[in-house]
């Protein structure tokens, strides 16, 4: 089916000198991935491949793809403005803590924002069932039970069972951190003992009334779910 697919579509594009008569094995042959090299102003060249374009063709000689996403999947999201400067964006969790939502997956049972913290001490201590996925944008901060600090450009990988205690670093004004976060947080004791947690849902619920406080609406949080 994928080759008959392919076939439909290079016969469609004579001007891409492409043949229509194709077997299924040159079809897949000639459908390898190509990245186009442009020449610049300077005429230096830009990466490094059999095809090429010049700058002044631009995007409009390229291919995009002519088939059908499947009619059931959920939209994509594309944020430009990842640092908004509405601060009404932020969604408070305490004085000093916020957040700015990515994406909310119901589906999947996960969540990505930015996490700002604009005061150092002790956030949270905490136990992840899932895995947790992060990386600085600004700011310094650790865990208690590592050896390791995270500061602006670090990623971090947290496994499912880790319990860990989150500590702001001394003379760090403001730490925004992107945290792709699957299933709960939970919140505990230092004997382990949880005492709170945090998902998707209580994160989208949070999200809609602090919008509708702030006059952008609860379906403003809609955007960013999955």
């Amino acid at each position: 089916m994928r080759v008959r697919c392919v076939g439909k579509v290079l016969q469609n594009n004579h001007d891409h000198g492409v043949g229509t008569r194709q077997t299924g094995s040159e079809v897949l042959k000639a459908r390898q991935p190509t990245l186009a090299v442009y020449q610049g102003q300077s005429g230096s060249r830009i990466g490094s491949t059999r095809t090429t374009a010049t700058a002044s063709q631009g995007l409009a000689d390229l291919l995009p793809f002519l088939g059908t996403c499947p009619p059931e999947a959920s939209a994509g999201i594309a944020i430009p403005d990842v640092h908004p400067e509405d601060e009404r964006v932020w969604v408070p969790q305490t004085d000093t803590v916020s957040f700015r939502p990515l994406c909310f997956n119901v589906s999947q049972g996960y969540y990505v924002n930015l996490l700002r913290v604009r005061k150092s001490g002790l956030l949270s201590r905490h136990r992840h069932p899932g895995p947790v996925h992060g990386f600085v944008l600004k700011g310094d901060w650790k865990y208690l039970e590592h050896e390791w600090t995270a500061s602006q450009g670090s990623y971090i990988f947290e496994p499912p069972g880790e319990t860990h205690t989150l500590v702001v670093l001394p003379g760090c004004e403001e730490m925004i951190t992107l945290f792709h976060v699957t299933g709960a947080l939970l919140y505990c004791d230092p004997e382990g003992e949880v005492v709170g947690y945090e998902d998707v849902f209580t994160k989208l619920e949070k999200a809609k009334e602090h919008y509708e406080a702030v006059g952008l609406g609860k379906d403003f949080v809609q955007q960013f779910v999955r």
